[in-house]
């Protein structure tokens, strides 16, 4: 093969590369989970990567670019997407150059060992009253996205922002699902840009939020996957049993009357919350254990919506930890699959780094490589503080 066949093929896997960038590298498998902070007791980062790795969880998002969370995360193998705050968007959006400085600070000097798959621009800014913030997203976006091509890393990190139910005008039924007028102006040339750069969209989509709102008129065990009569959409002629699709089906039609209807649907955000106050229905642990054990055997199927049925659905549980600093009503303070403490909130077949006889104490813990038992690199993790002994093989 000659030089020149040599560099167009060179061309042509780059081009490869580049239109799969949300499919190849932004999120393994389908199940991953929100790494909030917002607490003053949570165990160390590197602890959490022990938690992550015991529980086989593979993806997590961030809501900064934390350098001790990053460093952490070191030879980890689990991929990240960080975020750059609202705080930021004004800043980032008038300066490319300061993009390209936050960008080489908090992603570039990181890679590869830290697997940094994405940077989530903004959070929820097109579903709130902030027109400010609205009109800087995209050129923000824009920038972010001009600094990753600038340091040749966008066949390796994708750029993306998270919206809110907030965003739609309506959406049940699913089909009926539509983006607000006054969000129009903003987001469809947000979708135009994503789909030029081969993006997602990503929503946070509560059916405990939609449930908690209207407890009368909307039926427990359809929000909780639990077997239930469902509803019909007569427009599309499909049935939905469960509210998880039907928000997410309702999140497609609307991309679909707003003319992108090759965009894929990437979950943000999910939970429930496992406490709240006497106004906040459904807030209980066992609906909370319910909701997260059902969806992480809906998700492990490897299945699409009823609109969608070739679409994998993949989604980011919020959140990994109960935060206890966090404003707002108590079941804010209540999302985690673990308590500060590193035990389970509530079982849904995690591995805490606390046993159930061992109180509210972090165990001591020691990992030791071995290689050759089981015929696989093993890790053994032995406390110091107590009696036991957990086996992991990768």
């Amino acid at each position: 093969m000659g030089f020149g066949s040599v560099f167009l093929w060179i061309i042509l896997l780059s081009s490869v590369a580049f239109s799969n960038v949300s499919t190849v590298y932004a999120f393994t498998g389908t199940y991953g989970v929100n790494y909030g902070r917002i607490a003053d007791n949570l165990p160390p980062p590197e602890r959490v990567v022990t938690l992550l790795k015991a529980s086989k969880i593979k993806n997590i998002r961030i809501y900064d670019a934390d350098h001790q969370v990053l460093r952490a995360f070191k030879g980890s193998g689990i991929e990240i997407i960080v975020g750059l705050g609202n705080e930021y968007l004004k800043d980032i959006s008038v300066s490319q150059d300061r993009a390209i400085t936050w960008v080489k600070e908090n992603v570039q000097s990181f890679l590869p060992d830290t697997h940094i798959r994405g940077i989530a621009v903004g959070n929820e800014v097109l579903g709130s009253d902030n027109q400010e913030l609205g009109e800087v997203l995209l050129p923000a976006v824009k920038n972010v996205y001009n600094a990753l091509h600038r340091l040749h890393l966008t066949d390796v990190v994708e750029v993306s922002s998270p919206h809110s139910e907030g965003v739609f005008a309506t959406s049940y039924p699913p089909s009926a699902g539509t983006f607000k007028e006054n969000v129009l102006p903003y987001m469809r040339p947000l979708l135009h840009f994503f789909s030029k750069i081969g993006s997602p969209f990503y929503i946070n989509a509560y059916p405990f939020l939609a449930y908690k709102s209207d407890p009368e008129h909307i039926d427990i065990n359809y929000a909780l996957f639990r077997s239930n009569q469902g509803i019909y959409d007569s427009k599309t002629k499909l049935h939905y049993d469960n509210m998880f699709d039907a928000q997410i089906d309702a999140a497609y039609a609307a991309l679909e009357k707003a003319g992108f209807d090759k965009m894929e649907v990437i979950v943000s955000e999910t939970g429930w919350g496992s406490r709240g106050d006497e106004t906040e229905a459904g807030a209980t642990v066992k609906n909370a254990r319910t909701y997260n054990y059902n969806l992480r055997k809906r998700l492990a199927k490897k299945k699409g919506t009823p609109y969608r049925p070739k679409k994998v659905v993949r989604a980011y549980i919020f959140a990994l930890f109960n935060e206890n600093s966090k404003p707002g009503p108590t079941s804010e303070r209540n999302f985690g699959l673990f308590k500060a403490d590193g035990s389970t909130a509530y079982d849904i077949g995690f591995t805490g780094l606390v046993t159930s006889s061992a109180g509210s104490s972090l165990l001591s813990l020691k990992v030791i490589g071995l290689r050759g038992w089981f015929g696989s690199y093993s890790l053994i993790y032995t406390s110091c503080s107590a009696a036991v002994l957990l086996i992991l093989m990768s």
